[in-house]
């Protein structure tokens, strides 16, 4: 008689996770229902596994660990039923659970719900059946989706935290304030000494030049650490410089807030010339760049400025000896001056007709040294 269960329980956020005397995670209602209706049948359990956080809808079975599991426990024919709460724990993505289903039944193996019985193949109509329930699981996943949406952009609208860690520069409070579900919210205020930091970093990358891996240098060596007490990272400072939150304005998806004097940081303006310099400095194929992908060291032409035969962008390689290079340099260009904003005037040492019908850099070096001499 084929009475071995193995039994499959699933939710899809932490939030729903329950811990046991021993503080492990536990799904408790499915758990409970599954042995109950095992001890009803007369079947007995023999190996159970759980996914804790983890989307039916979003994730793909072949991304699933205890699936997988589950899936290679059948093949070697160590269970003979599959036993979940509902279908839907087995997963909500209509163009695959349905065959998921499927293939455990061809291996031998029955599936069944505690609430809606066993799942056949035996007729055609047993196999659209079995689609549409989880056509149907897949429709309820989107419902869900979109509400969840549409609540957290109408929260943020209306100028209210959407939940998570607060951005490094604000601190959570209790707001007073419950949602449906008895649960305190939390609005968002301004930690004064991170917000130093925040206008340090976006100050030294609009108005100084500097990109995310040197400000992340910068601050380190300062003494400043992240919330985590950790050394900085350039992706964080990345993300810094990317939030939309310093400017007082907050965001969900596409829906944003009215800006929130109490929320701002830094002003809009800076915010913009920083995402300016940003789009500016990701596109590596622009034509005529205005922001210089290099601010500091001896080499401010490299990646600034183009040939005007080939178009190929100025690059420096180690290959040539030092003196070869100063030898270059010096018979090229005269001096180089930066001025704030980024502009730069070089005054070269021979003009760009003569440049491009080829150059004999020996004969020029030579040239360059005669004054010294006389």
């Amino acid at each position: 008689m084929k009475n071995r269960v193995c039994t499959l329980y699933r939710v899809s956020t932490d939030k729903q996770v329950d811990h046991n005397d021993k503080n492990q995670a536990d799904i408790p209602m499915q758990r409970k229902a599954c042995h109950a209706f095992c001890d009803k049948m007369g079947w007995t359990i023999v190996h159970e596994e759980q996914e804790e956080g983890v989307s039916g809808h979003k994730i793909r079975a072949e991304n699933r660990d205890k699936l997988q599991i589950i899936k290679g426990l059948a093949r070697q024919k160590k269970f003979d039923i599959l036993l979940v709460f509902m279908f839907d724990r087995i997963g909500r993505i209509a163009d695959e659970t349905p065959f998921v289903v499927e293939w455990f039944v061809k291996q031998g193996i029955e599936v069944w719900s505690t609430q809606e019985g066993q799942q056949r193949f035996d007729s055609h109509t047993d196999k659209l059946t079995n689609y549409i329930r989880f056509w149907q699981a897949d429709g309820e996943s989107e419902k869900t989706s979109i509400r969840t949406r549409t609540a957290l952009g109408q929260l943020v609208e209306a100028g209210g935290f959407k939940g998570g860690l607060a951005p490094y520069g604000y601190d959570l409070v209790k707001s007073g304030r419950f949602n449906k579900r008895k649960h305190e919210l939390y609005d968002l205020v301004v930690n004064e000494s991170e917000a130093a930091v925040v206008r340090t970093i976006f100050e030294k990358y609009v108005h100084e030049g500097y990109g995310a891996q040197r400000i992340a240098t910068y601050l380190n060596r300062q003494g400043y650490r992240a919330r985590t007490g950790k050394m900085w990272h350039h992706a964080t400072i990345r993300g810094i410089v990317c939030n939309l939150t310093y400017t007082g304005i907050l965001r969900c998806g596409e829906s944003r807030s009215q800006e929130l004097p109490h929320l701002q940081i830094i002003e809009p303006e800076l915010f913009e010339a920083a995402q300016r310099i940003r789009t500016a400095r990701a596109g590596s194929d622009v034509q005529e760049r205005h922001v210089p992908m290099n601010t500091r060291g001896k080499s401010l032409l490299s990646g600034n400025v183009y040939c005007g035969h080939c178009g190929a962008r100025l690059a420096l390689y180690d290959t040539a000896s030092i003196e070869a290079k100063k030898m270059i340099v010096s018979s090229l260009i005269r001096r180089v001056d930066v001025y704030r904003g980024y502009k730069l005037h070089i005054e070269f040492t021979i003009d760009f007709e003569q440049f491009c019908c080829g150059l004999d850099f020996e004969a020029v070096a030579e040239q360059t040294k005669r004054p010294a001499s006389q």
